[in-house]
């Protein structure tokens, strides 16, 4: 067996089926998410509910709406008829997954769902099923065949399951203005989710930790001070206390090949004038962006007036785990 070419022929087939999926998108995806948004602006929460395969989709999906702010839980259909249903609000809506939409444990649980004020959004591959009849919106998930070889283990039908779940999650979470600071607090403990959160003052290197010399220094002092602060860099002050420029070990380094004596030399006949700076309210994720954007190490930081108060090293965004 090619197992490299089975592995493609696996991924060319699901693909496949999301791309047919994408074709048959219509206007019922957009009263589902009208559905949802109504929902959530009423203060309610989307209740997913699926047996098998079809409920690890659930889970995900639900992951997937909470981690953009949309309240979502799973709901075991079978702890459903012993006691679940208490977490069942009116208002809320169900996005109930089935690729038959004939599964026994789900259609057994929709009259008691009805007894609630909710409504029902179907993913499913059979958009004349009993689940469909009895949804208020279906989008079809259907496949013209598993990735199984033997036609028969979701595979082609979970993924465009999963994929349309994520269609739904990623419409919602732009319709209803989601940034990048709101999944900041859903993420606290991600590396996204800090740098959105801590500002450029929170993680600088500033007083003492941060190297300065006079722009009269020569190359050797700026040396010994960024040796002294175990930074990559040092910021060169004017008479003023203003930035003049900075000079980093990579350009005592480069200059030390052409000169091994350039210790002697002024720092201002080495630095770089007008480096990347950032004001000290900036969130950090703006200083990852700056280094990954622009390939540098360090980025000097400075108050309203254009003071430098601070340095960021590249080693410590790392440090961090910002990068």
């Amino acid at each position: 067996m090619d197992f490299e070419e089975r592995a493609r022929a696996v991924i060319e087939l699901e693909a496949g089926s999301l791309r047919q999926m994408a074709a048959r998108i219509d206007t019922s995806f957009g009263e589902a998410v009208k559905l949802l948004r109504s929902s959530l602006e009423e203060r309610g929460k989307v209740v997913i509910i699926g047996v098998g395969k079809s409920g690890n989709v659930g889970q995900k999906i639900a992951a997937t709406l909470n981690s953009s702010g949309a309240p979502a839980v799973v709901l075991n259909a079978q702890d459903a008829l012993h006691g679940d249903l208490g977490l069942l609000c009116d208002g809320d809506v169900i996005l109930a997954l089935s690729y038959s939409g004939e599964t026994e444990e789900l259609l057994g649980l929709m009259p008691f769902l009805r007894s609630f004020q909710v409504k029902v959004i179907a993913l499913c591959g059979k958009t004349g099923s009993s689940l469909s009849r009895a949804a208020d919106v279906t989008l079809d998930t259907s496949v013209t065949r598993e990735a199984c070889p033997l036609n028969l283990a979701p595979t082609s039908s979970s993924t465009a399951m999963m994929v349309m779940g994520d269609a739904l999650a990623m419409v919602l979470l732009e319709m209803r203005g989601f940034t990048e600071s709101d999944f900041a607090r859903y993420h606290p403990g991600g590396s996204l989710g800090r740098a959105l959160l801590l500002k450029v003052g929170d993680v600088m290197r500033r007083d003492q930790a941060m190297p300065t010399v006079p722009v009269s220094a020569c190359v050797s002092d700026a040396v010994v001070e960024m040796n002294r602060s175990r930074a990559g860099a040092c910021l060169i002050l004017d008479e003023n206390g203003m930035l003049a420029g900075i000079f980093t070990h990579g350009d005592f380094a480069r200059g030390y090949e052409k000169n091994p004596s350039l210790g002697a030399l002024p720092v201002a006949d080495l630095m770089t004038r007008n480096p990347v700076s950032l004001p000290e309210n900036s969130l950090a994720v703006e200083a990852v962006r700056q280094v990954g954007e622009k390939h540098i190490d360090d980025i000097v930081v400075i108050d309203a007036e254009g003071k430098p108060v601070g340095l960021i090293d590249a080693q410590d965004l790392a440090r961090l785990k910002l990068v």
